[in-house]
C-alpha cells in the first residue's frame, strides 16, 4: 500500500478525532507506552507553533499519522544536538492502524517528513523512540538516522536520533 494511495488530510485536522485515533492504535499495542500522550491542548499549542499534523484515511477509516515539532533550544538542549534549534526539526509521534501494519507506512511517512523539512528550510531531524521498539528503530535507520544518545523521560527511556538531511 502507497500513501499516495490513501487520502491525506494535513490542514484543519479534527484534533479530538486524532486522538481518538491515537488512543484506539494505543490499546491494541502491547507497549502503549511507547506512544506519546499530548493533550487537545498541548497540540493544539503545538499547532499554534508550525506543528503540523497528517492523517491518511482509507476512505472514512484513518489508517496512519504522523507530526511534525519544530525544535526549540530547551529540545536540542536536552537532547544534546548541538546545532541552531531553527534548523532541526523534531519527527513527533507516529502511528499506523493495526489493520494496516505491514504496509511499509511508517518509512513512507519518514520520506514525507524528510521532503517537509527540507521544502520548510530545515536542515536538521530528530526523534527519540523507546529502546525495545526494533520496528521504528529499523526504519529510522533505514532513512539514514543514528542514534546519538540514550534520556530517561517521564514516559519511559529513550533513545535520540538524529540526521542531517
Amino acid at each position: 500500500m502507497k500513501l499516495e494511495e490513501l487520502k491525506c488530510v494535513s490542514e484543519n485536522v479534527d484534533i479530538e478525532a486524532y486522538i481518538e485515533f491515537r488512543e484506539d492504535v494505543k490499546t491494541k499495542m502491547e507497549h502503549p507506552e511507547w506512544l506519546g500522550n499530548f493533550t487537545k491542548e498541548e497540540i493544539e499549542d503545538l499547532l499554534k507553533e508550525e506543528s503540523k499534523i497528517w492523517v491518511y484515511f482509507d476512505g472514512e477509516i484513518p489508517v496512519c499519522s504522523m507530526m511534525f515539532i519544530p525544535a526549540t533550544e530547551k529540545s536540542c538542549n536536552k537532547f544534546n544536538i548541538d546545532k541552531d534549534y531553527k534548523l532541526v526539526g523534531d519527527y513527533g509521534p507516529m502511528f499506523v492502524n493495526f489493520d494496516y501494519l505491514g504496509n511499509g507506512l511508517q518509512y513512507q511517512m519518514l520520506k514525507v517528513e524528510d521532503h517537509y523539512l527540507l521544502d520548510n528550510g530545515y536542515k536538521y531531524a530528530s526523534s527519540t523512540i523507546h529502546p525495545d521498539n526494533i520496528f521504528s528503530i529499523n526504519n529510522f535507520i533505514k532513512d539514514n538516522f543514528e542514534q546519538i544518545g540514550f534520556r530517561e523521560f517521564s514516559r519511559g527511556p529513550r533513545n535520540i536520533y538524529f540526521k542531517e538531511l
